[in-house]
């Protein structure tokens, strides 16, 4: 038996069309429509929205986490300052 070639990299706009395309993906397996072979490509893709959306996820984390350094401090207490 032939092996299939590697599935090709996520091509998507947004992170918000990988998130719908996967749900897409999960209600038509649910369904229990498909047949084995496109049950085994549906996973596949599903598999590689799902690695997409973590990384895009752990960017935007991390970007949030540097944007923060430095930026939030504390607030002074209410009433701290407004005691004349």
């Amino acid at each position: 038996m032939a092996k299939s070639p590697p599935a090709p990299p996520v091509v998507t706009e947004s992170f918000e069309s990988a998130m719908s395309e996967l749900e897409s993906i999960v209600q038509g397996m649910e369904g229990g429509k498909l047949t084995l072979e496109q049950s085994l490509a549906a996973y596949q893709r599903g598999a590689d929205l799902l690695r997409f959306c973590q990384e895009t996820l752990a960017a935007a984390e991390q970007k949030v986490q540097v944007l923060e350094a430095g930026v939030l401090k504390d607030l002074p207490r209410s009433g701290a300052s407004s005691a004349n």
